[in-house]
């Protein structure tokens, strides 16, 4: 996939999104989606505060991911992912293939917990990637109360802010918004263990993310790094009270290459055992993505053909998945 490049930023900047959510000033609103688009445009990245999501919450499913982390190796294995792509992941065992910024050939150094959305639309029952969450009931019972609702706080984020998207793009403030009704959900408890200072060892690869957007949470351990146009990496450190947002190639082709899915990586090489948690927010599987029909009408090529998201965010994890690959 053709790639925007993004500018030579040396920081990811702060939004405050607070304005977005129902109650604020028009001016006030305004102001919110100028900052965030021009964050996104400037880096592909922002770290959103004001977002309005429980830090309780938030510390509840990092002290859940860590319990669960924390299991014997047989024990997590219980729930081995499957087929829909829903639960453990082992340790080492993905290896970004298809990075466009890099030729990745070691395996990533870490382990992670996956969820997916629980809501399958009638149409996609039966369809790759629609099925049931695995859930470590016997072990961390608490995740069925604190995924859930986790998931729920994530997705009216989600909406929120590709409304704003669509208001800095120019189009109608619900233009996304058909498809992210029944939209494509991952959440990603992820462990990374230290590892050595190695140029060509990550925890995870450079790479672009698959999807429309990507909210993260952090711990305090830092190691997530951004490429910008010089090829220079530059610092993500946790800021405490924020995401950190992306944008992923889906939102790249939607905005006609606008808004850039930016190359990063993560590297653990301190001491302690780092710690995150990614939600991806991706349109409905099904969905064709297209460039948008102002964008031409304002006098813009289309940059890219139209394509269907499945097939696209499919093609991506069978080629990086070594379970994926065992099973074909």
């Amino acid at each position: 996939m053709t790639r925007a490049l993004a500018g030579d930023f040396t920081e990811i900047r702060v939004v405050d999104i607070a304005a977005l959510a129902p109650g604020a000033s028009a001016a006030a609103r305004a102001q919110a989606v100028a900052a965030l688009g021009a964050a996104l445009e400037a880096s592909g990245f922002a770290y959103l505060s004001g977002h309005g999501v429980p830090q309780p919450l938030i510390d509840r499913l990092f002290d859940l991911s860590r319990r669960f982390h924390a299991l014997p190796l047989d024990t997590k294995a219980k729930i081995a992912i499957n087929a829909d792509n829903r639960g453990y992941l082992k340790m080492a065992s993905s290896t970004i293939v298809t990075s466009t910024v890099a030729k990745n050939t070691r395996p990533n150094q870490s382990e992670s917990l996956i969820f997916m959305h629980e809501h399958i639309p009638a149409r996609l029952k039966g369809t790759p990637l629609q099925g049931e969450n695995q859930w470590p009931d016997d072990d961390v019972p608490e995740f069925r109360a604190v995924v859930p609702d986790y998931m729920a706080r994530m997705t009216a984020l989600g909406r929120s802010v590709a409304g704003a998207v669509a208001e800095y793009l120019g189009e109608a403030r619900d233009f996304f918004a058909p498809h992210l009704v029944e939209p494509t959900e991952g959440l990603r408890l992820l462990h990374y263990p230290p590892q050595p200072d190695e140029p060509d060892l990550h925890g995870a690869a450079p790479h672009t993310d698959y999807g429309f957007i990507t909210m993260l949470a952090q711990d305090g351990v830092g190691g997530l790094e951004v490429r910008n146009g010089q090829g220079a990496w530059v610092a993500a450190p946790p800021i405490p009270g924020t995401f950190v947002m992306n944008v992923g190639d889906v939102l790249t082709r939607w905005s006609n290459g606008r808004l850039p899915s930016v190359p990063h990586r993560a590297r653990n090489i301190g001491t302690r055992d780092r710690y995150s948690a990614p939600f991806f927010f991706d349109a409905a599987m099904d969905t064709i993505i297209s460039c948008p029909p102002a964008i031409p009408a304002r006098g813009e090529k289309a940059a890219y053909p139209p394509f269907c998201y499945g097939d696209y965010l499919l093609e991506r994890l069978n080629k990086n998945y070594a379970y994926r690959q065992k099973a074909s």
